[in-house]
């Protein structure tokens, strides 16, 4: 998929460097998990589970690279939340960027995509979205691509207190036209 200035696509060897090293900057890690860095193996462990859900589920993370350089930027796509059993079944769009394309409307443009392909192309009707509760960056983004507020709750492996927002497929379609 492609927007303005961004190609969505599926994972390639080639991408594994520059994702363990987005995944290995604490900065960027800060509101994942337990908040710790990931070795080149947890990434590319990582990788191979997103390839393995889109071959099982039709829908998975996709990888995110500028069209004006091919570069990788990070990732943004639908995956099962089972980190956060209360909220299941659901699909959760996510995101992770490098940081040094933060704050270029990056996240916003390629999920606004990611929900459209969600709703129009998987088949979906409901769309979350969950953060870290100290995380605003990640909460404007979600608010931007409309979505709202639906709880708040604490991660059960990290005791971490989370925000969950969500959008329907109306609601996209409202918003953003069918």
């Amino acid at each position: 998929m492609r927007t303005e200035r961004l190609v969505l696509r599926r994972w390639r060897e080639e991408d594994l460097e520059p994702l363990a090293a987005i995944d290995g900057d604490p900065e960027v890690m800060r509101f994942i998990g337990d908040g710790s860095v990931r070795s080149k193996e947890q990434t590319a462990a990582a990788l191979a589970f997103m390839e393995r859900e889109w071959d099982e589920r039709g829908f998975g993370i996709f990888a995110v690279e500028l069209r004006e350089t091919g570069e990788l930027v990070g990732w943004v796509g639908l995956t099962v939340p089972g980190f956060l059993p209360e909220v299941l079944p659901a699909v959760e769009i996510g995101w992770r960027l490098g940081r040094r394309f933060w704050g270029r409307g990056i996240a916003t443009e390629a999920a606004g995509e990611v929900l459209r392909f969600g709703f129009a192309e998987a088949g979906l009707d409901r769309i979350i979205s969950i953060c870290h509760a100290d995380h605003h960056a990640s909460a404007r983004v979600m608010t931007k691509l409309g979505m709202r507020q639906e709880r708040e709750t604490v991660v059960p492996a990290y005791g971490q207190s989370v925000r969950v927002l969500a959008i329907t497929r109306g609601e996209f379609d409202a918003i953003h036209g069918s």
